[in-house]
């Protein structure tokens, strides 16, 4: 067993979300019990994901997207209210970390994407408000081919991802943005990149990136938002001797 606040405490020590301005609060958002022995991770705060939460036995949920968002106070509408009957129910506490999970330079979303690429060293990138969160990365050598990219990135995702290869023959950049990321495209392209990938299209991208003769590849917000998350669960398992289970949600967007 494990004290929910040296969880949390441990969290918010490693991801720092105090140097972002996030559009969610991270942390704890709904509280449960003091103690837990299993931790269960997952990409979004959904009624389905608490229920295999809760059938795994966790005490505490630990989310890249919560429950909560920035913007004015909303009423409850009954799907809000099945999701917070489930953790009331199960008396599990709900965390959530964004923009702190994407960005964190090791364990973050980006950073192990393009580590699971193969790529070789990376750097922060595509700031929000003032701090990255994202990474440019390098491969070694001379790089690798477009079709050796879009292998890559199938295999890290579990998906086949939208690409548009219109960039060099060999790619030895790429900046890696996941979830909804498209408009930081044009960074890739102010930093002379020579891919970006993220996790959902806009129109836009096609054209530009043709045009800016850059290869852009879009594999999901979720596929791309697993890895983070995860690597958490591993870490609070390793550090408190928590049990952790991924509950996998998959979605196609």
């Amino acid at each position: 067993m494990a004290l929910v606040t040296d969880l949390i405490d441990h969290l918010d020590d490693l991801l720092s979300p105090a140097a972002f301005d996030d559009y969610a609060p991270s942390g704890l958002q709904v509280p449960g019990p003091d103690e837990v022995s299993t931790v269960a991770t997952g990409v979004s705060a959904s009624a389905e994901f608490f229920a295999g939460a809760r059938d795994a036995g966790a005490g505490l949920a630990l989310v890249h997207h919560g429950l909560f968002w920035a913007g004015p106070p909303r009423n409850l509408d009954p799907a809000a209210k099945r999701r917070l009957q489930l953790l009331f129910d199960a008396d599990m506490a709900l965390a959530a970390y964004h923009l702190p999970l994407d960005g964190h330079q090791e364990h973050g979303n980006n950073a192990l994407l393009a580590r699971a690429l193969g790529c070789e060293s990376w750097e922060p990138f595509a700031l929000h408000r003032g701090a990255p969160i994202g990474v440019a990365a390098r491969f070694a050598g001379d790089g690798i081919d477009p079709a050796t990219l879009i292998a890559r990135v199938r295999s890290a995702t579990g998906r086949e991802p939208l690409a548009f290869t219109d960039g060099p023959e060999r790619v030895r950049s790429i900046g890696v943005v996941s979830g909804s990321a498209a408009d930081h495209l044009e960074d890739a392209i102010a930093a002379g990149l020579d891919a970006f990938l993220t996790g959902e299209p806009a129109e836009r991208v096609m054209a530009r990136s043709r045009e800016a003769a850059i290869h852009f590849l879009a594999a999901g917000h979720y596929a791309t938002e697993t890895f983070g998350v995860r690597r958490l669960g591993e870490l609070l398992a390793r550090r408190f001797g928590v049990r952790h289970v991924f509950v996998d949600v998959p979605n196609p967007i």
